[in-house]
């Protein structure tokens, strides 16, 4: 049997090239979540990246290279906090009270804040003087909050602010479309996330790259499912087809990065480490990957 194309020798690959490439924080989410590491230091890491005012920045999102705290971040801080079921640390509150600071008055927060002006940063993080909320990333951030049962005062409004926004779509964008799944994914209010998702799928699909070898910045099924949906988005059939795809992926030296621009050379290095890891966790969700 050849190694390379086990889950071990999987594995072994993906820590090589961490070991040369990955940030800490990467490094330390490898550990925790495939080789028998512990969630403290990965926690203890993620702190440096926390600002006084309890949001992150300091480029936790790779391409917002500014020391500010900005909304992105504090989805990117989630979802490493989900990853290690940690949503009790004690990071989660402010970090709330950093999002219901800087909350347009819809009830979202916005994509960026203006600060971002400030700071060195990908070309597509750009926004007006008053940025309304937007589903990006307000609701991807709710999605979590709801799936941890965290009680905050700014997550009623933001729900609503979602089911608002999700109501009126009728076309959609990739990361919108990610973000509204999510969303519907997590919502406590199963039949009309059920109705919304009923309404949405078309459109949802048309954003979707069903072709394994799509290229350019193409949005494949797992990515709007890194793990298992309960909602029926993709089947079985072309779910196989997309993990047989996403293994073979992985490059000579151990590692998977995003098919968007790297507008600088850090942050080809920082998004690999990141994306290694989320690559890895999708294939473990189904069963591809005994870790």
């Amino acid at each position: 049997m050849d190694t390379n194309t086990t889950g071990d020798g999987m594995l072994a690959r993906a820590a090589a090239y961490l070991e040369l490439h990955g940030r800490l924080i990467d490094r330390l989410r490898f550990a925790a979540l495939f080789a028998g590491g512990q969630a403290r230091p990965v926690l203890d890491a993620l702190r440096c990246y926390r600002n006084a005012d309890g949001g992150f920045g300091n480029a936790l999102e790779p391409d917002l290279r500014g020391a500010a705290s900005q909304p992105e971040p504090v989805e990117v801080a989630f979802h490493i906090l989900d990853e290690l079921d940690a949503f009790a640390d004690p990071m989660v509150p402010p970090a709330c009270d950093y999002l219901l600071s800087v909350t347009a008055g819809d009830g979202g927060v916005p994509f960026v804040l203006p600060s971002v002006r400030g700071m060195a940063r990908a070309p597509w993080w750009e926004t007006g003087d008053d940025p309304p909320g937007n589903l990006v990333p307000t609701a991807s951030i709710v999605a979590l909050l709801h799936k941890h049962r965290v009680r905050h005062p700014w997550l009623e409004p933001a729900t609503g602010f979602c089911w608002t926004r999700i109501a009126a779509v009728e076309r959609t964008t990739p990361y919108e479309a990610r973000a509204v799944v999510a969303f519907l994914e997590q919502a406590p209010d199963r039949e009309r996330a059920e109705a919304e998702f009923a309404r949405l799928r078309p459109a949802i699909l048309d954003t979707v790259a069903l072709d394994p070898d799509a290229s350019g910045e193409a949005h494949f099924p797992l990515d709007f499912a890194p793990s298992p949906l309960r909602l029926p988005l993709f089947d079985a059939g072309l779910l196989d087809r997309h993990l047989d795809a996403l293994a073979a992926a992985q490059s000579p030296e151990g590692g998977w990065n995003g098919n968007w621009t790297m507008w600088t050379p850090l942050v080809e290095h920082e998004w690999g480490g990141y994306v290694t890891v989320e690559r890895l966790k999708t294939l473990r969700a189904y069963g591809r990957l005994n870790a």
